[in-house]
């Protein structure tokens, strides 16, 4: 039982009996295997895995409804058969999303975790867990939609540096390390959009101690001691007169 849940159960419930059967374990046909990735990248690890994997039906987990619509419209976009499953839709268009994915004219199902329970489609081979699930007894139930009936399934994880905890409570599940995955030629030190606009934004404009350096000169030209003996006498200009297309010249 998820540890939410017996919080909720001790603060509204008066002596609550409990009966604990053993944990299920993932079904041996399954294979597990993590992809280290940093968070802005993990849709275009996504494309890169659908391309290199030959697949059958894949499900997708993420976090929140927003990012199952949105990596839904992202493949839809490239030419993936996609539908998204989640809070927002109607009955109807959940309906919808899971008889094509039940019958194949869909072949990827982007879905949340409350929105995915139910599913029971047999000819999945793949789940990807674009977002690690926050507890082992998520990453069980989600995995177990695929690998069933004896037929062999991957279970593909996504995760980043915060994910280190819950990969220590899986390992700790599974009773042994996960096998970890690089896919060769994939660019892992592409830079998220924020840093490569800030970076573009300083390249196109002066920077800070620039203009400071700049202002300093400008200072130092205003009020640097007369030259010569007599105080009266004006300062030399350290710049010669502007040209005619308007730029300065710095003397030798």
């Amino acid at each position: 039982m998820p540890d939410n849940i017996k919080q909720l159960t001790r603060e509204i419930l008066h002596d609550p009996v409990t009966v604990q059967i053993d944990r299920t374990l993932p079904a041996k046909t399954v294979s597990h295997v993590l992809y280290p990735v940093q968070p802005h990248l993990k849709t275009n690890l996504l494309e890169e895995v659908l391309y290199q994997n030959e697949t059958n039906s894949v499900l997708v987990f993420t976090r929140t409804k927003h990012r199952a619509e949105r990596v839904a419209k992202q493949l839809s976009k490239i030419g993936y058969r996609v539908a998204s499953l989640q809070g927002n839709l109607s009955q109807t268009r959940r309906q919808a999303a899971l008889t094509a994915f039940r019958k194949g004219s869909v072949k990827i199902l982007v879905a949340t975790d409350i929105a995915a329970r139910g599913i029971d489609v047999l000819s999945i081979s793949h789940v990807i867990n674009y977002d690690m699930p926050d507890t082992t007894d998520d990453y069980i139930h989600r995995i177990g939609r695929t690998g069933r009936i004896n037929k062999f399934g991957k279970a593909l994880t996504f995760v980043t540096k915060a994910d280190a905890s819950r990969i220590r409570a899986l390992e700790h599940l599974l009773k042994g390390p996960i096998k970890r995955s690089v896919i060769e030629g994939f660019d892992y030190a592409k830079p998220s959009p924020d840093k490569a606009n800030h970076t573009s934004q300083t390249r196109e404009n002066p920077s800070s101690q620039t203009r400071e350096d700049h202002s300093s000169q400008t200072r130092e030209i205003k009020t640097s001691k007369p030259w010569g003996n007599h105080s009266s006498q004006k300062p030399r200009r350290r710049f010669s007169r502007p040209p005619k297309n308007g730029k300065q010249k710095v003397r030798s």
